[in-house]
């Protein structure tokens, strides 16, 4: 099997350290820069299987760098995104600038590898599942879901999702009506099947419930006190 590549973008040198030291222990080929020039020159000298990105970058900040990389046609490149700036206000940002994932500093290494082996995992899933593939349609109530051209719609108004929160409305639009526990629900989205102890599931759904009433004034997402979220539309 081909060692993946990581692209690390980080300036804080003991916490890169710390990274590359985990990720190459469990067979990664790590590429380590510190600014947006020299990543850049990476991505366009060969193939990088995913970015881990810290937030607090000099010069170029991490959310403008992401920003920059799906203009530029990085669009399919996973990015996992570090900061130490956790809050619920500043994930929503990480998330909107085109982030696959984020995970807050300090983290344990046993959950950034985690979060790395999940998100290659599954742009290798995608890649298979699109060769020789026949358009794929779900749709319940105003929702609408075109999984060949991954293309999310409400009210025939495409939503502008990132990958992990389409994987998210993919799940609940495919069994609408189930309640998912937040354990499952890291476990089909995100790959991880134990406890992080962090409020990720809550931040992404409470992402794509907004996204989903800025187009709607309909309630979709409900969460169910005690045991998670489910997708019910009422009247139907």
């Amino acid at each position: 099997m081909v060692a993946k590549k990581i692209l690390l973008v980080e300036d804080e040198r003991n916490v890169a350290d710390f990274i590359v030291q985990g990720l190459i222990e469990d067979g990664y080929i790590v590429s380590h820069v510190s600014n947006y020039e020299d990543a850049l020159q990476i991505l366009n000298n060969g193939r990088i299987d995913l970015v881990v990105l810290d937030v607090l970058l000099p010069e170029v900040n991490g959310l403008e760098i992401c920003k920059n990389l799906r203009n530029l046609g990085f669009k399919d490149l996973p990015v996992l995104m570090v900061t130490a700036l956790g809050s619920p206000e500043n994930v929503v940002l990480g998330l909107d600038s085109g982030a696959d994932d984020y995970l807050s500093k300090p983290f344990k290494l046993i959950e950034l590898k985690a979060r790395v082996r999940s998100l290659i995992r599954r742009k290798s899933e995608i890649a298979n599942h699109l060769i020789n593939q026949e358009e794929k349609r779900y749709s319940y109530g105003f929702l609408e879901l075109n999984d060949f051209k991954k293309i999310a719609y409400c009210e025939g108004q495409e939503l502008n999702l990132t990958s992990t929160e389409y994987r998210l409305l993919m799940l609940f639009i495919q069994t609408p009506k189930k309640v998912f526990h937040r354990n499952e629900l890291l476990d089909k989205v995100w790959g991880i099947n134990f406890d992080i102890g962090s409020n990720v599931v809550d931040v992404y759904v409470n992402y794509l419930r907004k996204k989903i009433e800025k187009i709607t004034n309909k309630k979709a997402i409900h969460t169910v006190i005690g045991m998670g979220y489910v997708l019910k539309i009422d009247d139907i």
